[in-house]
């Protein structure tokens, strides 16, 4: 079968992506292949359009950090019964194609009756989010905790995680956001104000428990600021570097350093940068049962109403160059969101 894939060709501007065809081999051995109905728009896609991603495959390839889809046909060692069955995947590259070969264990089953482009928005965002908050923090019912980028895809995932843990939830955004962020259960706050780390010290005069920070940059620092004795800084990302010029890894490989002088301090607090890869290498097996755990609990959630899906917007595959502009926008809430392209 043919494959239309969106191809990243360098170092351009969204409407430098291409789009090509070309014909899918067979599945191997404990392959299958999928035929993509929802992908989505990350922060990391926005990183890798400018060479910034820490570990991104050389120029050009397929980007697309996760996808759902209905898988169309299996190879040797996988079961028939696979075939028709919807399925999510994390996937790193390659989700912006019509039709993707992968390995069968990465698959996690998509009960039906769930809108596609609703489970897009919780695949790597709600992983994130489940393992950040209850595998690095560990914050307990009664805590407090800050999420910078509330209004984010990874942000307005944890905020509803949290609020349904009984947590109660700071989280920054700009003003156009505060009445959804609000909405979501959490005590907005503008992240452009010069003093928000005093409002938030004002609305949390005793420290948090935690600090969810995708930012990084000199003002890491005030976030370890806010945490009370015990609590815990988990860094995720480093947007802050995005746009600085030189070594991609550079900036990762300093916010490491940080993190760790600061972990092994005799102080009482914890600072740990969240990999969601990590594991993966050394123990694949292990790595991937943790994944389908953690997301079958959060597709759960999003089943029983607990996670409201925060689609930011949708495009067909066709138009991803429209897809990821709109996304480096700053302007949305929530996440961008692909379908397949009508037959």
């Amino acid at each position: 079968m043919n494959a239309t894939e969106i191809v990243l060709p360098g170092l351009v501007e969204p409407a430098g992506l291409q789009v090509r065809s070309r014909e899918l081999e067979a599945p191997g051995a404990g392959q299958v292949v999928l035929r993509m109905e929802a992908s989505g728009v990350s922060f990391a896609e926005q990183q890798m359009r400018r060479g910034k991603y820490y570990d991104q495959p050389s120029f050009p390839f397929v980007p697309g950090y996760d996808v759902v889809g209905t898988v169309v046909a299996v190879g040797p060692d996988v079961e028939a019964s696979w075939i028709g069955r919807r399925a999510a995947a994390v996937t790193k590259t390659g989700g912006w194609a019509s039709h993707l070969l992968m390995d069968a264990a990465d698959l996690v089953p998509v009960a039906d009756g769930l809108d596609l482009a609703a489970v897009e928005t919780v695949v790597v965002n709600g992983i994130t989010a489940w393992q950040m908050l209850h595998r690095v923090a560990r914050v307990r019912a009664g805590g407090t905790i800050v999420v910078l980028g509330a209004n984010g895809g990874v942000g307005t995932t944890l905020v509803q995680l949290a609020r349904h843990a009984g947590i109660t939830v700071i989280g920054t955004a700009s003003p156009r956001h505060h009445e959804h962020v609000r909405a979501l259960g959490a005590t907005p706050v503008d992240y452009r104000d010069p003093q928000m780390y005093d409002r938030i010290r004002e609305l949390a005069p005793d420290g948090v428990d935690a600090v969810f920070d995708h930012v990084g940059g000199e003002a890491l620092t005030q976030s370890w600021s806010l945490l009370r004795g015990g609590g815990t800084l988990v860094s995720y990302g480093s947007a802050a570097t995005k746009d600085d010029e030189g070594n991609s890894q550079l900036p990762v490989l300093k916010l490491f350093a940080r993190l760790a002088a600061w972990n092994y301090a005799p102080n009482g607090r914890g600072a740990h940068f969240y990999n969601f890869w990590a594991g993966r290498r050394l123990s694949p097996r292990a790595f991937r049962a943790k994944l389908s755990e953690d997301l079958t609990q959060v597709l759960g959630l999003l089943a029983d109403g607990v996670i409201e899906p925060q689609i930011a917007a949708t495009f067909p595959l066709s138009r991803a160059a429209e897809a990821l502009t709109l996304a480096e926008s700053r302007t949305v809430t929530g996440k961008v969101v692909l379908l397949a392209d009508a037959p």
